[in-house]
């Protein structure tokens, strides 16, 4: 399995863009698989100079509804003409940062032919390929809201992350888990799954000390190895590496997560 990061919030490289987004591109079990658009059609230019052929995406999936990790889905349906993009049914509902600012997903696109929104239950992609929406998640640890909100019913209410959604690929007996910003809690996430390998935002970049701290002890605990950037943040990047030591690796853009199957 190889995953190259088409996009996220910083670059070694001098010759891709970087941008506050997420876009992944999966290769795995003859299939090709976009996770997540980022903030921009930058994601694109970036999969072009990388030498990746964005119309032979077999299928997107998106993680959630919010604009830096959708907002390239405009330039990658111009780009490829035929692959199905999967998100929640919740997806273009309104979201909502804590001071007011609209962070969905451009309504314009609601109505494109080529999306498909996937049912509350698990739903099966392909074989050993599985959407689980994050109303299946138990919480028993805290998510990561930060005041963000939505609009139900004209009344707008904390934003319970129900469009939130976790590609799950499961081979040669491994099972990789992949998630965006992980807003239901990324302790949550990870220890529902329990995933050999966890490849996520963990959004901690406003996290406290001390929950950082109770996420790596937690964390540290799971037989996981895990590969994170975007909204993770560099304070809790460097605190988790610490902690975790060579099981947390964080990524950035044109970075290639190269996963060996036993």
């Amino acid at each position: 399995m190889r995953i190259t990061v088409l996009i996220e919030n910083t670059s070694k490289r001098s010759d891709l863009n970087a941008e506050h987004g997420l876009s992944l591109f999966i290769e795995t079990g003859g299939l090709r698989i976009l996770f997540d658009t980022g903030a921009s059609p930058a994601f694109a230019d970036n999969a072009a100079q990388l030498g990746i052929d964005l119309c032979t995406v077999d299928m997107v999936v998106l993680s959630h509804g919010h604009y830096d990790h959708g907002g390239g889905i405009a330039r990658f349906l111009e780009l490829n003409a035929h692959a199905p993009v999967w998100m929640s049914p919740h997806a273009f509902e309104p979201h909502f940062k804590a001071a007011g600012k609209d962070i969905g997903l451009n309504p314009a696109l609601s109505s494109h032919p080529r999306l498909r929104t996937s049912p509350s239950e698990t739903y099966t992609l392909a074989p050993g390929l599985t959407l689980h929406p994050a109303g299946l998640i138990p919480c028993p640890y805290p998510t990561a809201g930060e005041g963000m909100s939505t609009i139900m019913g004209g009344t707008h209410l904390p934003d319970d992350f129900r469009h939130e959604q976790y590609l799950l690929i499961e081979e040669a007996g491994r099972r990789i888990l992949i998630s965006g910003c992980s807003h239901r809690g990324i302790l949550n996430i990870a220890t529902h799954f329990h995933p050999d390998i966890l490849i996520a935002g963990f959004h901690l970049a406003k996290a406290h000390a001390d929950r950082i701290e109770q996420t790596g002890s937690h964390l540290l605990s799971l037989p996981t190895r895990f590969y994170t950037g975007h909204c993770t943040g560099a304070a809790a990047t460097t605190r988790l590496q610490q902690l975790l030591g060579d099981r947390l690796v964080p990524f950035s853009t044109g970075q290639v997560v190269q996963i060996d199957m036993p």
